[in-house]
C-alpha cells in the first residue's frame, strides 16, 4: 500500500496543475531517479520535475532526471533499477515516437515480471484520433505488452491513477504498467486529495487471496508424504524467488532437508553458486552436470518458475524419471500450463518456502547418496574450454573476473553468446547481482540497464558484459554514463560477429553466415569511447595482458570501457538444440558428456549400485 494511503499528506486540498500532482506522487512513492526523454506533448511533467527540484520548501529529497540518448534506452535503465533494487523504475517520455520506442522495453519486463512504470505523454483529449503531430494509439499498443495500461481522460482521477500503476506494478506478479497522460490533463488544475487509489474487483480479489494464500498442514503433509517416498529430490528455482526476496528462504529449505538446486536463468544469485548444493543453472546452455541431475531426480520442486522452453526443451522427456512435479508459483496461470504436477501451491516464493520450513520441522531423511551423485556429476562434467590455446577465451576473462570481484559484483548483459558465458563461469553469489534480459532476449539491454542498475546502487561494482552486436543497439548510451559520472565498467568481448546466431549457423545451416559476420564492419569501439569521454578505454588481444587489464580496469574510478578481442570461434556449450531433450545435450569439444541412454529406453536410478 502506497505511503500515501496511511498518512495524512501535508499538501491535502491544494489546487495544482495535474503534471505537479503526477511528480507529487512519485515522490510520495519514493521514486528517486526518473529516466527519460522530453517532447512536446510530455513538457508540462518534465517542467513539474524542475519546479519540484526547485521547491525549497518540498519535503523529500529532489528526483534525479537522467536523459538516455533513446527512449528505448530510458526503458531499460529503468528495468535495471527495478532489477538490482526490487523497487519499481519509472521511466517518462513523450507521445508518437518517444512512446513507441518503449514497447520494447515494456514487453521485456513483462516477460520476465520486471516492476516499471512509464508515463508517457499524449496529444490533447480533443486531438486525438486525428493523426494529430506525434499521436500514436498507445492504449492499443501497450495493452498488448504491460500488465496494465491506463488512458487518463479524467482529470479528476489522475493523481489515484499514478498511485494505483505502482501498486499493479509490484503487486502480485510483477509487471509493467502504461500512463497515457494527454497534454491537456497534464495541464488541468486539481484538488490534490493526498491518498486513494482506483478499485479493480477482480485484481484486488485475487491479490487478496494471494495475500491470504498460505499452504495447509494437509497439503504440507502431502508435499512431504512425496518428499519421504523421494530419494533423489532436486530444487527448481527461477526467478520468482528473486522476485520475492526468498534467497534466504530457499537456501533455508535447501540445507535443511539436504536438497540439491539447479536454477533458470533468472533464477541466478538465489543460490550461492559456491554452495555445495548449488548446480547451477539448468536448460539450453545450462551446466552438464545440472542437465544430468534434472534428468536424473525422482522428486522435482518447481518455485517461482514456468517450464520455459529454453528449460523444458521437449516437455516429455523433461525430467523423465521424476515420479511427483511439485510447483510454487505466484501466478496461477502458470500451473499446470507446460508441464503437469502432482503438487502445487499458489502463493509467493518466500511465504512458501518459509510454511514448508516450519511444517517440516519434525522431517527427517538421509539423502546422503543422491548429494554423493550429484556431487560425482559436478566433478565428472564440469564446465571446461581449451585452456591451451594462445587466443583470449571468453571463458577466461570471466572466471578471472568472477576472481577480481569475489563473485559479488552486479554483473549486467546483452543478449547473446556474451550473455551464456556469463551465467556460467561467473560465480554469482547473491541475488539481484545479475540482470539479464532472458524471456525476450533484447539485443541492446545490457549497456542501458547497467546505467540503470548504477544509478539505483551508488556504492557498487556494476559491470555491462557486453558483445560487439548487443553493445551497438543500443551504443548511444555510453555517452549516458560519462555525462552523469556514472563509473559503469563496460567489459566487451569482441568476436567481430553475431556469435550466438553464427554458433546457430554452424550448427543447423551449413555454416552459411547470413548476415551475423561483422568482420568488415568498421567500428572502433576504443576510439568511440574515447570519444564520449571515457578516461580509461583500452583494447587488449594478449592472453597474458588479460588479468593485469582486467584488475586495472574493475579498480579504475569512473567510468571504464575494456574491449577484450577473444577467439571468434567460441562457442557456448553445453548445448540442447530446441525442442530437444537433455539426452540430446552437446557438450562440445571440452566438457565431458555421459552416454546418452538409447532411443525409449528409460533409466531407473535405483538399479545403479554405487548411488543407492
Amino acid at each position: 500500500m502506497s505511503v500515501a494511503n496511511v498518512v495524512d499528506h501535508p499538501l491535502t486540498g491544494q489546487s495544482m496543475p495535474g503534471a505537479e500532482a503526477i511528480i507529487q506522487v512519485l515522490a510520495d512513492e519514493g521514486v528517486d531517479t526518473i529516466f527519460g526523454y522530453s517532447g512536446g506533448a510530455i513538457l508540462p511533467t518534465y517542467d513539474a520535475i524542475f519546479r519540484y527540484n526547485a521547491n525549497e520548501t518540498r519535503h523529500g529529497e529532489p528526483i534525479r532526471l537522467i536523459v538516455p540518448a533513446n527512449e528505448q534506452g530510458a526503458g531499460f535503465m529503468a528495468a535495471g533499477y527495478a532489477r538490482s533494487t526490487g523497487k519499481v523504475g519509472v521511466f517518462l517520455v513523450t507521445s508518437g515516437p518517444g512512446a513507441t520506442n518503449c514497447v520494447t522495453p515494456i514487453r521485456d519486463c513483462a516477460a520476465d515480471s520486471v516492476p516499471v512504470v512509464l508515463l508517457c505523454g499524449q496529444v490533447p483529449r480533443a486531438a486525438m484520433g486525428t493523426d494529430a503531430f506525434q499521436e500514436a494509439p498507445v492504449f492499443n499498443i501497450m495493452s498488448a505488452c504491460a500488465k496494465h495500461t491506463f488512458l487518463v481522460k479524467d482529470p479528476e482521477k489522475l493523481e489515484e491513477t499514478v498511485r494505483s500503476a505502482f501498486d499493479i506494478a509490484r503487486s502480485g506478479r510483477p509487471g509493467p504498467v502504461v500512463i497515457d497522460l494527454p497534454k491537456d490533463v497534464q495541464n488541468t488544475m486539481v484538488e490534490f486529495k493526498g491518498s486513494g487509489i482506483l478499485h479493480f474487483r477482480g485484481y484486488e480479489r485475487r491479490l487478496e487471496n494471494l495475500n491470504q494464500s498460505r499452504i495447509s498442514e494437509k497439503r504440507a503433509q502431502q508435499f512431504f508424504q512425496m518428499l519421504s517416498l523421494s530419494e533423489r529430490p532436486l530444487l527448481y528455482v527461477g526467478g520468482g524467488v528473486i522476485n520475492s526476496n526468498a534467497a534466504e528462504e530457499l537456501r533455508e529449505f535447501a540445507h535443511r532437508f539436504n536438497v540439491p538446486a539447479v536454477t533458470t536463468v533468472h533464477g541466478i544469485g538465489s543460490m550461492d553458486v559456491n554452495d555445495d548444493l548449488c548446480l547451477h543453472m539448468l536448460g539450453m546452455h545450462g551446466t552438464a552436470y545440472a542437465n544430468y541431475a534434472v534428468d536424473d531426480c525422482d522428486f522435482l520442486i518447481a518455485v517461482g518458475s514456468r517450464f520455459d522452453d529454453r528449460v523444458a526443451g521437449k516437455v516429455k522427456e523433461f525430467a523423465p524419471n521424476a515420479r511427483f512435479i511439485a510447483h510454487i508459483d505466484i501466478d496461477a496461470a502458470e500451473i499446470g500450463k507446460v508441464k503437469a504436477v502432482n503438487w502445487s501451491h499458489v502463493g509467493d516464493a518466500k511465504t512458501s518456502l518459509r510454511s514448508l520450513i516450519e511444517f517440516g520441522r519434525s522431517f527427517e531423511k538421509d539423502f546422503t547418496p543422491w548429494l554423493e551423485h550429484v556431487r560425482m556429476l559436478r566433478q565428472e562434467y564440469p564446465l571446461t574450454y581449451d585452456k591451451e590455446s594462445n587466443l583470449i577465451q571468453p571463458y577466461e576473462a570471466l572466471e578471472i573476473l568472477s576472481e577480481l570481484t569475489n563473485g559479488e559484483a552486479i554483473v549486467v548483459t546483452g543478449v547473446g553468446q556474451h550473455q551464456m558465458w556469463a551465467a556460467q563461469y561467473y560465480k554469482y553469489r547473491n541475488p539481484r547481482t545479475w540482470l539479464t534480459s532472458g524471456s525476450m532476449g533484447t539485443m541492446g539491454f545490457g549497456l542501458p540497464a547497467a546505467i540503470g542498475a548504477q544509478a539505483a546502487n551508488p556504492g557498487k561494482l556494476v559491470v555491462d558484459v557486453d558483445g560487439d552486436g548487443s553493445l551497438r543497439m543500443n551504443l548511444g548510451e555510453m555517452e549516458t554514463a560519462t555525462t552523469y559520472n556514472l563509473p559503469v565498467k563496460i567489459l566487451l568481448l569482441n568476436n567481430q560477429g553475431d556469435g550466438m546466431v553464427r554458433q546457430w549457423q554452424k550448427l543447423y545451416f551449413g555454416h552459411r553466415f547470413s548476415g551475423s559476420d561483422k568482420t568488415l564492419h568498421m567500428k572502433d569501439f576504443v576510439k568511440a569511447a574515447e570519444a564520449d569521454g571515457y578516461q580509461f578505454s583500452k583494447r587488449v588481444f594478449d592472453r597474458g595482458k588479460l588479468r593485469d587489464t582486467l584488475k586495472e580496469f574493475l579498480t579504475f574510478e569512473g567510468p571504464a570501457f575494456l574491449e577484450v578481442m577473444i577467439d571468434p570461434e567460441a562457442g557456448v556449450y553445453p548445448m540442447v538444440g530446441p525442442g530437444q531433450s537433455y539426452k540430446e545435450m552437446v557438450t562440445g569439444d571440452f566438457i565431458k558428456s555421459r552416454p546418452a541412454p538409447k532411443d525409449g529406453e528409460k533409466v531407473d536410478m535405483t538399479t545403479i549400485p554405487d548411488l543407492f
